[in-house]
Formats: structure tokens, sequence, C-alpha cells
């Protein structure tokens, strides 16, 4: 059901935890003057709020302002925890190599033709096999940090691996890789289609959000979350109150409390504006 059709909702949360891509950003992946306002009102009340997404750090920056007074956000499916004022990766979890080297072997050898990048704090790493809509690294002016070559070269902190091949567009591929991947990774489902996002073992929004509420002394459920894709479903089961997106992907809307408007109607900020 639409929220304003929902349940009476008494307690005020102490934190306000959203996706950002398909739940509080708009179709164009922009925040809205309204949601823009909800935020505000969030901090005005002392209600903290904080960006947990996948999007790796190079992406957060245009962001920055729209960051409560802790400025920080928690990315890359939990790996990463970014400053956005002083523009770098203050916590991070990642990927042995040798489990990254063998999880590439593995998929390989199922999927001759995937190609692979890695999410590190420096920047990205990119195989020549590697494409994607999304990044445009290979249409626009590389990003920062870019180094390329085969993943097996790749050097620091790997909070995500990506593999992603010429496969149909839909999720069939991630849920093959994570059978191969088993418990050396996470794989999550994102919502880009044909693409398989592993994270380190025991990662997920879930549980960077509960060590950044742990330290705060904010318990699951003085949490309200938002989500829209089966990578924020730990998250959404572990917060106090979950907010599916209604255009979320069925497994969300199924698994989650409530069900809020959509992204293209400030379905985040309808819900944030009822608080009192």
């Amino acid at each position: 059901m639409l929220f304003g059709m929902m349940r009476p909702v008494a307690a005020r949360p102490r934190v306000v935890a959203t996706d950002l891509d398909g739940t509080l950003l708009d179709p164009r992946g922009a925040v809205t003057p309204r949601t823009r306002d909800a935020l505000r009102r969030m901090w005005a009340l002392g209600i903290e709020t904080v960006f947990v997404t996948a999007r790796p750090p190079r992406w957060l920056d245009p962001l920055a302002d729209h960051v409560g007074g802790h400025g920080v956000v928690i990315c890359a499916n939990g790996a990463f925890v970014y400053d956005v004022e002083m523009g770098r990766v203050v916590q991070a979890v990642g990927l042995e190599l040798t489990s990254v080297v063998g999880i590439a072997a593995d998929v390989r050898a199922r999927f001759p033709r995937v190609g692979f990048a890695a999410e590190r704090p420096q920047g990205p790493h990119v195989e020549s096999a590697y494409r994607t809509p999304l990044t445009g690294l290979h249409d626009v002016e590389p990003p920062p940090g870019l180094e390329r070559g085969p993943i097996e070269s790749v050097r620091g902190i790997i909070g995500k691996l990506l593999a992603r091949g010429p496969y149909p567009p839909d999720n069939a591929f991630v849920e093959e890789v994570g059978g191969i991947v088993g418990d050396r990774g996470v794989v999550a489902y994102s919502g880009a289609g044909g693409l398989a996002e592993i994270g380190p073992p025991g990662v997920s929004k879930a549980t960077a959000l509960q060590t950044w509420c742990d330290a705060r002394g904010i318990v699951a459920r003085e949490v309200w979350a938002f989500g829209d894709m089966p990578n924020d479903l730990p998250m959404l089961a572990w917060a106090g109150r979950s907010f599916a997106m209604a255009n979320g992907h069925e497994m969300v809307r199924a698994a989650a409390d409530n069900i809020c408007h959509g992204n293209d109607d400030d379905g985040v900020a309808r819900v944030l504006d009822a608080i009192e």
C-alpha cells in the first residue's frame, strides 16, 4: 500500500537510511527540491540521514550538499565509508586478492566473454573486456585513479568486484555468478542488468549501517530504511521500519513493512514530510 494509506506510525526515527538510485534520487539521478527540503527538515529535527548506496566513492561528490551533519555516505554496498567533506574513504573492507583471482578464473570458466572491474578507494580498475552503459568509462574522460589491465593485476583495497558480459539484461547471470562465488564473497544485484557486484564476505549495506549506528548508540528499532533493489534487502530487514519504493523490485516490495510512492513522485520525501 502507498504511504498515505498505511497504518499510523507513532515513533519518530533517530536515523533515516536511504538508498540513492531508484529511491531517493529521481529518474534523472537528481535530488528534487521537495526531497532536498525534506532532508533539511530532518536535520532541523535532529534526525540523522545516512545515504547507503552501491555507488562507488567517485559518484558521491555531487551529492555532498545533501548529506547530513556527519558528512558520511556508506557506499559500494557497505565496503566503504566515504567522508564527502574531506573527499576520501575513511573506512574500507576489501576482498583478498587471492579470492579475486580465484573468483575471476571460475566465472570465466563458465562465461568466457565476461569482463571484470574493481572499485577501490583510489579509483576503478577496469579490464578491456568490461563494458557498462552506466559508468561511461569507455566514452568520456576517465575518472581519477583509473587503472586498466587484467583483473589479476589489480592493486589496493578491492571493495567491490564487478563482473559483466554480453549476456541477457536480467539477474539470471547474477544468480549464477552467486552460485560460483559461494562463501568467498557477497553477490548483490542493484538493478543494472547482467551486472554481478561481488563484495567481501559478510559485508552488506546492513552490516555497515549497523556498525555506524552501534558507534553512536543507535539501535535497529530507531532506524527507518528505504530501498528499491535486492541489494537493499538486508538493510530493510535490519531496520526497525522499512519502506520499499513503488517502483522497486517485486522482492523488495514483498519484504518491506510498507510501500511508499515511487522515486518519480518524491516517495521518500512524502514519508519524511509526515514526521512531526
